[in-house]
């Protein structure tokens, strides 16, 4: 049976060769490696290390490897990048294991019967000069992400602040529990996942939410099993708290999968009234229905929607909408960290979808209604750019201050972003919008 470095290893040379996305070929691997916790757990830190750090540990390798890396076999190149991140980060992992399992593995991978010797010579060199590494000085190679993003980044925050945006994208997510409040509470579910073993922390500002570790798999807990939380970062509840769904209202979530939005509404909503959850993908659905049968929420209805469509019927129909839309994900960049390697040619035309999927489904609030936006990238032209041309169309909408909890100013504009290094929560943006009551002046 394959072991954690193995099925890591594997998820790096997929996501090279064919354009894999870790986080679905790692949970797809690791199951059918029959990984423990324990394994999978390291398979995951190791693959997700690689990729926050890529650009980093290839400029140290390439001033050891005689071979430019690029002309190396990919599942060498990345045996080479695994053995640094150990050798350079896990301070758990003894430096003779982190060299014997990568040359074990390039025996076992390599077409080249030299390989084993180039990643052993070249892993004992580090350990040799690792004390006198110096650090690049561009943030673009420290941080591993494209200058292109870098650049945006400074843009728009500054080198200090972007650096340390950039630092947090390269750190470990925590595992965020929402509280299923009509079955348990916070304090009688933190009880339970104590007594399961789990390490539980409340949110330091939002009320109902937990910080989870040492779960192992979420599904084998009991409290999961029975629906007493769901899985959702803060940055996604809050938008949900800032919409203010009401018990009885209607609800439209035109882009749901994989309906966190959709199970906070209808807990909010106290599980009466309706939400109308939405996707264009028929298993995505079938997600949705599971999660709503576990959590027992009924007024949860999943429909197939293409947002971009209209559908006359729904015109003027609910009290509020929610339109997470689809977006370049680099605000979720510490649960995907492979997402800053993807083309950003496609990201261009991401506004216009986003604009043409807020277009339509403005007209289906009623008036008096709210709309929400949102969006899990840190990028303005998807953000507040979208908003602001959507506005100067739509007479009929205009920015509606809320309120939240956390350390958040000027939510009266109405419009937020959600900073990983400033809030520790996904990089996230929303904004409320109200339909005036006569539906168009």
């Amino acid at each position: 049976m394959k072991q954690a470095r193995e099925v890591a290893l594997d998820a790096l040379t997929a996501c090279e060769r064919q354009g894999a996305w870790s986080d679905g070929y790692l949970k797809k691997a690791i199951g059918g490696a029959k990984l423990d916790g324990r394994d999978a757990a390291l398979a995951t830190r190791l693959c997700f290390g690689v990729l926050q750090n890529r650009m980093l540990l290839d400029f140290y390798l390439s001033k050891l490897c005689a071979t430019p890396l690029h002309k190396l076999e990919a599942s060498i190149r990345n045996l080479l990048r695994l053995g640094a991140y150990q050798l350079l980060y896990l301070n758990r992992v003894p430096d003779h294991a982190a060299v014997s399992e990568a040359v074990s593995l390039a025996r076992k991978k390599a077409k080249n019967p030299r390989a084993a010797g180039l990643v052993n010579g070249v892993l004992r060199s580090l350990i040799r000069q690792r004390e006198a590494l110096e650090p690049p000085a561009d943030l673009s190679t420290r941080y591993s992400h494209p200058q292109w993003l870098v650049d945006s980044f400074v843009a728009r925050l500054g080198r200090e602040e972007a650096e340390a945006l950039l630092a947090a994208d390269n750190g470990e997510p925590p595992t965020c529990a929402q509280v299923n409040t009509l079955k348990i509470s916070a304090e009688e579910l933190a009880a339970m996942l104590t007594a399961e073993g789990v390490a539980v922390e409340p949110h330091p500002w939002l009320p109902d939410c937990l910080f989870l570790n040492g779960t192992g798999s979420l599904e084998h807990l009991e409290a999961f099993q029975k629906g007493y939380f769901y899985i959702q970062d803060a940055a996604a509840h809050l938008a949900v708290l800032a919409a203010a769904p009401q018990p009885g209202w209607r609800v439209l979530d035109a882009c749901a999968a994989p309906g966190g939005k959709s199970f906070a509404a209808a807990i909010a909503m106290e599980n009466r009234g309706s939400v109308t959850s939405c996707d264009i993908h028929p298993h995505k659905l079938r997600l949705i229905e599971a999660g709503c049968q576990r959590l027992g929420l009924d007024i949860i209805h999943a429909n197939l929607l293409d947002g971009k469509e209209r559908k006359a019927e729904l015109l003027n129909s609910f009290d509020l909408v929610i339109a997470d839309v689809p977006c370049s994900g680099l605000g979720i960049i510490r649960k995907k960290p492979d997402i800053r390697y993807k083309d950003p040619k496609p990201l261009e035309n991401l506004p216009r979808v986003q604009a043409a999927i807020l277009d339509n489904v403005a007209d289906y609030v009623r008036p008096g209604g709210v709309l929400l936006y949102a969006t899990c990238t840190l990028l303005g032209r998807e953000n507040e750019g979208v908003v602001r041309a959507f506005l100067d169309k739509r007479i009929d909408f205009t920015l509606d201050g809320f309120q939240v909890p956390g350390p958040f100013l000027d939510t009266d504009t109405g419009m937020l972003t959600c900073w990983p290094h400033r809030h520790g929560t996904d990089g996230f943006f929303f904004a409320r919008l109200r339909r005036k009551d006569d539906g168009n002046l």
